[in-house]
């Protein structure tokens, strides 16, 4: 079972639809995968067209089983929701004294080795509960905007988890450029940069595209709302890259 943090500390880079689209296009390729939105936004919920009575708030708290927690969005698809119940429970985490970086990977120990995936999307930042992601996943997915500064921002992340690396077995194993677009010169030089500081961990790229925009207000990951578009492919590349 490999699990999979689609993480940057930067905001508006694509990791939800990143993480939303990857992980069904694995469940398309006939992989049983397991979604976990460990963001209070819930943003995943929303792209998927689901609105789930429990989620990984209440799995952690204790309020519901774990198969109540989870929801069937898809074929092949679990979600484990987030919320804004979150909150409350980083604000638990924080008060622990002992295994406070092991909160998230206790609670999920009931769906040990029932998926081949888990992908586990994160908030902007670095909170307690991002901690616990990159304690519990062992590969990290790192999407990055073809914008100014964008290096800059991923080379300090990569720094943090590299000091994680000491106590977990996480490991940094794809870059993905996102909001790719070749109609702006920036973004062709900022893709160069990245291929020239991160060579293979730069697997596949995702154009910019309005489809993609507009899918989650539709519940619709983009393989549903525009099957034809170039983004869809890229997602599909992508998932088939990772598999």
């Amino acid at each position: 079972m490999r699990k999979i943090a689609i993480a940057n500390r930067k905001g508006g880079v694509g990791k939800t639809t990143s993480a939303v689209n990857i992980a069904h296009g694995l469940s398309l390729a006939g992989y049983k995968v397991l979604l976990i939105d460990t963001d209070t936004q819930a943003h995943c919920s929303r792209i998927l067209g689901v609105k789930p009575q429990y989620g990984l708030p209440e799995l952690i708290d204790g309020t519901c089983t774990p198969s109540e927690a989870l929801i069937e969005a898809r074929e092949r698809l679990f979600l484990l929701g987030g919320s804004k119940k979150l909150e409350g429970v980083i604000n638990d985490i924080s008060r622990r004294d002992f295994r406070v970086e092991y909160v998230l990977t206790d609670s999920l120990k009931p769906y040990d080795g029932k998926y081949d995936y888990v992908v586990l999307d994160t908030a902007p930042g670095f909170n307690r509960l991002g901690i616990n992601v990159l304690f519990y996943a062992d590969e990290v997915l790192i999407p990055v905007s073809m914008e100014a500064l964008a290096i800059d921002g991923l080379v300090a992340f990569m720094e943090e988890v590299e000091n994680i690396r000491s106590h977990s077995n996480i490991e940094i194993r794809y870059i993905i450029p996102t909001f790719y677009d070749r109609r702006v010169k920036k973004s062709e030089e900022i893709l160069e940069q990245l291929k020239g500081h991160f060579g293979k961990k730069i697997i596949h790229l995702v154009n910019y595209s309005v489809k993609l925009s507009e899918s989650p207000g539709w519940g619709k990951t983009i393989y549903e709302y525009a099957s034809r578009d170039r983004t869809a492919k890229d997602y599909a590349r992508l998932a088939g890259a990772i598999a």
